[in-house]
């Protein structure tokens, strides 16, 4: 069984509150930009949690596509290549100050930042994860 859409949604806001928000302590003082820490940190939460909300969106979209494909689920590649689509619009969404109390970062720093959280939470979701969750894929990805 492929993983359902309550599944995805499930597995990517689980994955985004964990590893992406560990990755983004760890990320935001090494990022281009300087300044005090405490914006910074402000910054790039902030963004992460665009990336989850919208990324609850694009999930209905993926839905809706893989149901053309005869095993209705992804290539692993497509898995990693769908960042460039969701970066394009949290970037842009970001710049006409769409996100509510983001002033925009630069583009090194978003794309060093979303690049590294992107890997890290696809990286964990293909692998690591299968060791806590052995049963995962065979229950339509639902965590709970």
């Amino acid at each position: 069984m492929v993983p359902t859409l309550t599944g995805r949604i499930q597995t990517r806001i689980a994955l985004l509150a964990t590893v992406g928000a560990l990755v983004t302590a760890l990320l935001t003082p090494f990022l281009p930009g300087g300044g005090p820490l405490q914006p910074r940190y402000g910054t790039t939460y902030l963004l992460l949690a665009a990336v989850t909300v919208l990324g609850v969106g694009w999930e209905f979209v993926y839905h809706a596509l893989m149901q053309f494909r005869w095993e209705k689920d992804w290539p692993t590649l497509f898995g990693l290549l769908t960042f460039a689509p969701e970066g394009a619009l949290v970037w842009f969404l970001a710049q006409r100050g769409s996100v509510p109390g983001l002033h925009a970062p630069s583009f090194a720093a978003f794309s060093i930042h979303f690049l590294v959280v992107w890997l890290c939470v696809w990286l964990i979701a293909n692998g690591p994860m299968r060791v806590p969750f052995p049963r995962w894929r065979f229950h339509g990805g639902r965590l709970l």
